[in-house]
């Protein structure tokens, strides 16, 4: 393809187009031509954001846009159709995670990118993350001896803040376990080398308010040999980015003085319907809706998933907002990394390289079908108290 500029298409408006957003609008090689959602006033504050083509239905979009790529961002449920839309009408496509919701609508959707001859690229997860690609490139050095373990721990808010009702529906993707360890399963699959033999692990579902899986403990073990144990829990107390400089997911800076405050805006909330009033006022095109970055934000280290501590042979190394830390026998060494032009700026990276240069991609539909498999693993572990047998993993590029 010719282009310099990737042209983009955006499916559904929705909180995984705002936490996008700072990209989206200023990203380098991104040109934002269209978008899909059901809400007018979502649609009239992208033609007014962007000067692009709203459409109410993702089809029309991929039908009459002129966008290569169309990123969809809407419901988890819907991710499969969506998918296999937009590749019937020769789209690439950058789906959110998780892919979808049953390894059969991940196949479905492989097939029908191979069929129409599109990329098919799953994301944005933390694997994207420059300090996590960096970790790699220390592992696969050598310098350190082998990987041989993985230790991950992440303690939010998840659950406490505001819902719609699927977002706490289980059989709709709602829970931790899908939208919060397919990012955690992803980094230990990158950085073990992609192939997950078995999964152990079990389910915490502690607060009947919140009729959902809000917490998972799993351990993994690697064909590489790697095992890793990884913690999650989106319960509202502890919060981990304590251990990351109090720099939050999306890496700014956090004010740890407002411990509790998710909990408090639910309980004044007080009802379902309430929590969902005050997310669509909060979203894009809200009455309450954060205005449009006029600029890229400022002061800005790399995004996080909680603390992930790598042990090799010779050395434990720790991925950090800002660094790489190696802790070696004799000594700490630092790998500082330069700060973010733009946030997730990866993910487009990597659509763009693969679409307008021919480069390979990382985060393909079959990669993103191995991560659903290991989250899906989580849950049916977790039901029949024993280790599954993984089927659909592959290695990492």
């Amino acid at each position: 393809m010719a282009e310099s500029k990737l042209k983009l298409g955006i499916a559904g408006l929705g909180r995984g187009f705002t936490v996008m957003l700072p990209m989206i609008a200023f990203h380098p090689r991104l040109e934002v031509v269209a978008a899909a959602d059901t809400r007018q006033s979502a649609r009239d504050q992208f033609e007014k954001d962007f000067d692009g083509i709203s459409f109410e239905s993702v089809e029309a979009m991929c039908a009459e846009s002129d966008a290569h790529a169309i990123y969809i961002a809407t419901p988890h449920h819907f991710h499969a159709d969506h998918t296999v839309a937009a590749a019937q009408a020769g789209k690439h496509i950058l789906v959110e995670k998780p892919m979808a919701l049953t390894v059969e609508d991940c196949t479905r959707m492989i097939d029908a990118a191979a069929d129409n001859g599109v990329h098919l690229l799953v994301g944005h997860s933390h694997s994207y993350d420059a300090p996590i690609v960096k970790a790699r490139q220390i592992i696969e050095s050598g310098e350190y001896g082998p990987l041989q373990m993985i230790a991950g721990l992440n303690y939010t808010d998840f659950i406490y803040r505001p819902r719609r009702p699927d977002e706490l529906d289980s059989t709709q993707g709602g829970g931790v376990v899908y939208s919060q360890a397919a990012h955690q399963l992803d980094i230990a699959r990158f950085l073990a080398g992609g192939v997950i033999e078995t999964v152990y692990a079990t389910t915490g579902n502690y607060d009947p308010q919140r009729p959902t899986e809000g917490a998972y403990s799993a351990m993994l073990k690697f064909a590489s040999g790697v095992v890793a144990n990884l913690t999650f829990s989106g319960y509202g107390h502890f919060d981990s980015d304590e251990f990351c400089d109090w720099r939050g997911e999306t890496g700014g800076q956090k004010d740890p003085a407002n411990y509790g405050a998710a909990r408090r805006v639910i309980a004044e909330l007080g009802s379902m319907e309430e929590e969902g009033k005050f997310k669509a006022d909060r979203g894009y095109g809200g009455a309450s809706a954060a205005p449009f970055p006029a600029e890229p934000p400022k002061g800005l280290s790399h995004e996080h998933f909680g603390l992930f501590v790598l042990s090799c042979r010779d050395a434990d190394i720790r991925p950090l907002p800002q660094s790489v830390r190696v802790y070696a026998d004799d000594e700490v060494i630092e790998h500082p990394l330069d700060p973010p032009s733009v946030p997730r700026g990866e993910v487009i990276d990597e659509l763009a390289a693969a679409i307008l240069d021919g480069v390979a991609p990382v985060h393909t539909g079959e990669w993103g079908r191995a991560t659903f498999e290991a989250c899906a693993a989580v849950y049916r572990s977790a039901e029949e108290g024993g280790e599954v047998k993984l089927s659909y993993q592959l290695k990492a590029r």
